[in-house]
Formats: C-alpha cells, structure tokens, sequence
C-alpha cells in the first residue's frame, strides 16, 4: 500500500474581511500553486487526498488517460489526485462519460480468471471499472482504470451509484468557464437574483442527489438524470451549424456577484481532443425547453454536471444506468 504523496508546507484559510481580503486571496493562490506542485511531484502508485478543501457534496471524477490521473472534484472543487494505470493498447479504457452503476468491496472478475478487484465501482456491464489494482506507470490493464489501494478504498467512500466518471483522451487542464446568467435558456436578471436568493448550498453528505445534464446535437435532445436515472427530457434548439463538441462542465458555484454560473470545462473525446474554442460561447447557442429548464432551476447546485456530444443518444447506449456517452473502445 502506497501512502499519499506528502506537500512540502500545509497552509491554514480563513475567511477575512476589508483589506485582509486580498490576503486570503494571495493564500488560496498558494494553496492552489502549492496543490499543482503536489500533483506533479506524483510518481507511479502515488496520490494526493484533500478531502477537507471540500468536506461534503456531489463527486465528479475525471480519469486522463494521456497524463494517467484520475482527478477528484467534490461540488466543483478538486480535492485528490492519483496516479493509475488504465487499459493496455490491445484493450483500452473507453472515453467517454459514465456512471457508476454498482459497488463492491470485494469482487472477482468473471472474465479474467477470478482475478481480485478490491474496491470495485462499476462503469459498464461488460467489465471496465475503477478499481485496486497493478501501477507500473503505463497503461496495462484488460480496460479496467487501476487504482493504489489506499486511494481506492478513500474513493469509495465518497462516491454512490450514480456519480458521474468522465474518461478523456486529451491532456488539457479543466478550463475555468463562467456563464452570465443560466443556461440554456434566456433568464431576466431579476429571475436570476431569486435563483441566488435561494442560497444554493452544496447538498451535504455522501448521498446526495447527483443532476447529470446531457445535451445531443445530433438527436437535439436535452436528457437531464438524477442518480443515473432520467429525470426529464426535452427539446434542444441550437443555434447554427457547427458541433457542439464533447465537452463536460461541472458547476463549481453559483456567483451572484458576477450573475453567473463558474464551471470547470474538461473535453472528454479521444486522445487529442480539445475544448470548444469558447465553451461559453457554445454554451450561448443551445436552448431547451421550459420543462427542462424549470427542472434545472430547481436543482441548480454545485456539483451539477452538464455534457455536449454530437453523437445521438441512442438505446444501445444505455443499459439501465449504463450511460452517458462513450467515444470509444465500445464495449
């Protein structure tokens, strides 16, 4: 078992006022240098685990396949990074997004000779998971992401049924995004303000509600999912001709300052795919309907994810709660 790799100094926040302001600032600033410095002193088995930056809430994880890094956000913010090791080139790890569809402490695999696969959260039928297992620092595994058993173990915790898990070819950095006003949808500043006023917390605890919003140019579709579920569908119009690529945004806060929404954007497509060159310029362009858009508004939260493909939502794509979108390797 591999122990979390240690930062060189731990820096202590605190909410401040007046001019001291611009201090906390400088200090989260630090904080975050100080966490990307952690990140990329990781060597093959190693993590970081910060569960306190973020201590309850809705989890998103995004797994890198170039970098292999699996990154932990928890409602919007990223509280752990670690290495992994995911499918070998005669049997890659699907891109795409996911969710996980069941949990197990202690599972076997029923394809690869009751091989062991502690800490086992499932992301399709047919046999791609997170889960413990072999970190030689490459991609080695049958399709399966593989995690240090510590880390496994801390991720399940904090994970259900239903959590979102996007797999990305590309090596970008989520990409700070924030949108004037809601989305999808054209909303007076006033109706903005009673959206804030509402004080939109992040839910508490483990088992909260996890709101997917899945947004298809081809079918023109707008599918919104609670826990891996469909909640409600409808229309989507969008403006123009061209993709609306395979982008995932996770809402990271709701800033009545700024009458906006702050998402961190990640492309989630096969290995080189990029981010939209104005996610929220392409965000502008898509418009559901009122069914969708009233379902939003009452569970806009941090945490929410929100995911534009091209490709169609078609049946074959969903068995059960198998879904979101996947890119590639289909299996």
């Amino acid at each position: 078992m591999t122990a979390p790799s240690q930062p060189t100094r731990r820096l202590v926040m605190s909410a401040l006022a007046g001019g001291a302001g611009l201090l906390a600032l400088g200090r989260r600033a630090a904080l975050a240098d100080e966490f990307l410095e952690e990140i990329a002193r990781l060597r093959p088995g190693q993590f970081t685990w910060h569960p306190e930056r973020s201590p309850d809430g809705p989890v998103a994880i995004i797994v890198s396949l170039p970098t292999q890094l699996l990154h932990v956000y928890r409602n919007g913010i990223r509280i752990a990074v670690s290495t992994v090791s995911s499918g070998r080139p005669t049997k890659p790890t699907p891109t795409g997004v996911f969710t996980i569809l069941e949990k197990a402490r202690t599972h076997h695999s029923s394809t690869y000779d009751e091989a062991s696969m502690p800490n086992m959260e499932r992301l399709t039928w047919d046999g791609v998971a997170l889960h413990a297992g072999g970190l030689p620092g490459y991609p080695s595994s049958h399709g399966c992401v593989h995690l240090p058993m510590a880390f496994s173990s801390e991720l399940y915790t904090i994970t259900q049924v239903g959590t979102p898990v996007i797999i990305a070819g590309s090596n970008g950095e989520p990409q700070a995004v924030t949108h004037p006003g809601l989305v999808l949808g054209q909303y007076a500043e006033s109706e903005f303000s009673g959206i804030v006023a509402k004080e939109m917390d992040p839910p508490s605890g483990n088992d909260s509600q996890h709101v997917s919003v899945v947004i298809s140019s081809a079918d023109k579709r707008v599918d919104v999912l609670v826990n891996g579920e469909i909640a409600v569908q409808g229309a989507a119009t969008i403006d123009g001709g061209a993709p609306i690529g395979s982008t995932v945004f996770i809402l990271s806060k709701i800033d009545g300052e700024a009458k906006g929404l702050a998402w961190h954007a990640v492309a989630y497509g096969e290995e080189g795919a990029k981010l939209v060159a104005d996610p929220d310029a392409m965000i502008r362009r898509i418009h559901a309907d009122d069914s969708v858009l009233a379902f939003m508004r009452n569970h806009m939260a941090p945490g929410m994810v929100m995911v534009t493909t091209d490709l169609p939502m078609t049946p074959d794509t969903r068995t059960g709660k198998d879904f979101v979108v996947m890119n590639s390797g289909e299996s």
